[in-house]
């Protein structure tokens, strides 16, 4: 069993939408549960009565209701969600239109900007009327390439009004991975902004947007909006008008919500793109109640919360943040970056603004350690009742740091779940503990298993990530992908060889059966099999992470003489060096606290390890390198620079 390290108290539990929604399901079906893992069991096994159940606690408003939750489980994919019903995504986000604030907007440079839910329920209404003029109807698309401002949650919310399917990009992406992106689904408008600011430096988008609109013939309009500049130069954008111009000029109190049934899409969603082109896919109002889902009951948020992520327009993170706005809630956009000027920033925004959910990656945790962070001793967190952290799996001694140098009785929110169903398959909530290195549970509705390679589940061993059953959040289908056959093959085929026709996400994980949790090991393709043996290279980075002089680090397998070997490289924390005492260390360590199988064959140091723009490592791109393979996107790559460093030592250790 994992260390226990956060209990909820009854009173906490007694007062979580958790346990509102147990009395609600218990009066609804005539039921006594009385845990979680009750209410999970039921919520698999009765999939139908469970989301059900979850529209009418979470209020789904809709003109039209559904005549039945779902027509067929066994369509997996392909079953429909409530058929019948007519609703407006933006609607259901748009429920208050008073004085409390929805978002509290902070830039890197300070700048601050407070809206109320009336303001932004009269911006959308403006911006609207905008679009229809413009001809956007039910089904076209409307695009972004914005930073994370106010003004692109108003575009998506105009935008999914009319019943257009939003797209956005986040404006640190370059032009090409933009258009990889953009280019195949013709959108109609465009979002953009004339830049941004990121560790004191301001970056001028526009020569980038030009690039964008050259390549995406489909767009027949572009709107600017004023970010770096008061009016910026848009001259040299054809079509192109300024996003206050339109606010200022449409005159509109009401919003004319387009109602559409439950599969009209909403969202395009796009991969991260490292292997190829990014798959589009293409999502449903079912983002919005599994959404619902997440926000009111795992993360029990409130009217009253205030709650922000560190993310960009181009993650999921900032749809599922953005849907807070169905609860109420108060949201605090953060542009920039989060360790500029030190690392602090956050816990200032944190401390100042009462902040009282606060949610990150792995990466960012992992990088306060690193440079021993104290927050809870540098910054008053009084109001911090909830740390989120997704992204990419988290070591047990993490879990640990954050109880030690953050606060004691907060709830360790982990989340691991993907963009495909802009959402979690496993996650924390307000009943349950925390044990350190385990995500807490499955999530309602999630009938997720771990199978062995010939497709039989197993607990306490390490395993794929299989979800056994459909959920109304995953993707109504890919673009441009006629009958289903890249959705088919990118999560179908992996078990039909064995008969089983289940979601193989592409995570390697283990379900504990003492404690209910699960640890989360790396993405399954990044597996390492030297002398056939699986190791989750999570192992590894958990092992590295108590070592200060590692910054960062990141292990690939590499084809050799017949079988695999490991390579481990490492980034040097500042004034450390890979000495041969160093390299001792690690490997006896990892042969100590994981396996001699663990043990690297060589350390190397490198000076940056490759990310994605969501702040992935990216392990694929490193071992197609050391085995000789093209990169397929380095667009995708936030750094692609750092893949040089392994380009030119590959040639040395060949001759190895």
């Amino acid at each position: 069993m994992g260390k226990l390290l956060w209990k909820p108290s009854p009173e906490l539990i007694a007062q979580s939408n958790m346990n509102r929604f147990i009395a609600f399901v218990n009066k609804r079906y005539g039921l006594n549960i009385q845990d979680y893992q009750q209410l999970h069991g039921w919520s698999v096994e009765r999939i139908p009565d469970f989301w059900g159940a979850m529209w009418e606690f979470s209020g789904i408003i809709a003109s039209q209701g559904y005549d039945k939750v779902v027509d067929d489980l066994g369509k997996f994919p392909g079953a429909k969600w409530f058929p019948g019903a007519r609703l407006n995504f933006a609607q259901n986000l748009l429920r208050y239109r008073d004085d409390h604030y929805v978002f509290i907007f902070r830039g890197e440079t300070q700048r601050t900007r407070r809206m109320t839910y009336a303001e932004l329920y009269n911006q959308v209404a403006a911006l609207a009327k905008w679009l229809r003029r413009q001809g956007v109807r039910p089904g076209h698309r409307v695009s972004a390439y914005m930073p994370n401002l106010t003004e692109t949650v108003v575009a998506m919310l105009a935008a999914t009004s009319v019943g257009a399917v939003w797209a956005s990009c986040g404006a640190e992406l370059g032009p090409a991975a933009v258009l990889d992106r953009l280019g195949q689904i013709e959108p109609k408008i465009l979002f953009t902004a004339d830049g941004y600011f990121y560790g004191n430096k301001v970056f001028n988008t526009l020569p980038h947007a030009e690039r964008v609109v050259e390549g995406v013939p489909s767009l027949e309009k572009v709107v600017v909006v004023p970010y770096v500049t008061e009016r910026p130069d848009i001259g040299n954008i054809p079509n192109c008008v300024l996003y206050n111009d339109i606010i200022s000029s449409e005159k509109e109190t009401e919003i004319r919500f387009e109602h559409l049934p439950f599969d009209h899409p909403v969202y395009v969603m796009f991969s991260s793109g490292t292997t190829g082109k990014p798959k589009c896919m293409v999502q449903g109002v079912g983002v919005l109640i599994n959404e619902l889902k997440d926000l009111m009951l795992h993360a029990d948020l409130k009217r009253e919360d205030r709650i922000t992520y560190i993310t960009t327009a181009s993650w999921m993170m900032w749809n599922w943040l953005v849907s807070s706005l169905a609860v109420g809630a108060t949201i605090v956009l953060y542009d920039g970056n989060p360790n500029y000027p030190d690392w602090g920033t956050m816990w200032r925004l944190i401390q100042n603004e009462r902040i009282s959910i606060f949610g990150c990656s792995a990466s960012y945790i992992n990088y306060l350690r690193t440079v021993n962070a104290k927050p809870g001793k540098t910054y008053d967190l009084s109001s911090l009742r909830e740390i989120s952290q997704t992204g990419s799996p988290l070591s047990a001694e993490s879990f640990e740091w954050i109880y030690r140098e953050i606060r004691q009785d907060l709830q360790f929110n982990s989340i691991s779940g993907g963009t495909d169903l802009n959402g979690g398959f496993a996650c924390g909530n307000p009943m349950l503990p925390v044990y350190a290195g385990e995500v807490s549970a499955p999530e309602l509705g999630m009938k997720i298993n771990a199978y062995d390679e010939q497709g039989n589940p197993i607990v306490d061993q390490e395993g794929e990530l299989v979800c056994e059953a459909p959920s109304p959040s995953m993707p109504l289908y890919f673009w441009d992908d006629p009958e289903n056959r890249k959705y088919k093959e990118t999560y179908f085929s992996f078990y039909q060889p064995a008969g089983k026709n289940v979601w193989r996400h592409g995570d390697y994980i283990i379900i504990h059966s003492d404690t209910g949790g699960i640890t989360f090991l790396g993405r399954s393709d990044s597996v390492l099999k030297p002398s056939g043996v699986r190791i989750g290279t999570a192992e590894i980075y958990n092992v590295l992470e108590t070592f200060p002089e590692i910054a960062d680090s990141v292990v690939v397998g590499q084809d050799w003489k017949g079988d695999q070997r490991v390579i481990l490289f490492v980034q040097l924390a500042p004034g450390q060096s890979l000495t041969e005492d160093l390299k001792s260390k690690i490997k006896q360590s990892l042969r100590e606290n994981a396996s001699p199988r663990h043990a690297p064959a060589l350390i190397l140091e490198t000076p940056s390890i490759p990310y994605t723009f969501n702040m992935k490592k990216v392990e694929s791109a490193v071992r197609n390198i050391m085995n000789g393979k093209p990169v397929a996107n380095r667009a995708a790559i936030t750094n692609p620079e750092s893949l040089e460093y392994f380009e030119r030592v590959l040639p040395q250790l060949e001759t190895d």
